[in-house]
């Protein structure tokens, strides 16, 4: 999977019924579209899903403009050059390590 196939479907994204309830409840505060926008743009994946259905996935980690930390699982769908938002939330820091790349064991 390509970050740069990712980058360029920002223009196209559908988010799931999940993630827009993820978003509204989020216990580190509400999540606004132009941050999933803005963390998409400025991440990294750090994790592939590639046995998804219906469509390989991956778990990237971006920040806002603000520099708020946001994990977004996304599957970009090179067939129709659209992003599916799954889920979005901030990882949270007794989950995963300093950098908020590597889950804690």
């Amino acid at each position: 999977m390509e970050y740069s196939d990712i980058r360029s479907y920002l223009g196209n994204c559908r988010f799931t019924e999940h993630s827009r309830r993820e978003m509204e409840s989020e216990s580190f505060g509400l999540i606004r579209v132009d941050d999933v926008l803005e963390a998409l743009d400025r991440g990294e994946i750090i994790e592939e899903y590639s046995d998804d259905q219906p469509y390989p996935s991956c778990l990237i980690l971006g920040r806002t403009l603000t520099e708020r930390p946001l994990h977004v699982v996304c599957a970009p769908v090179v067939a129709e050059r659209r992003l599916i938002v799954i889920t979005t939330y901030r990882p949270d820091p007794v989950k995963w390590d300093a950098d908020f790349k590597w889950r804690r064991r």
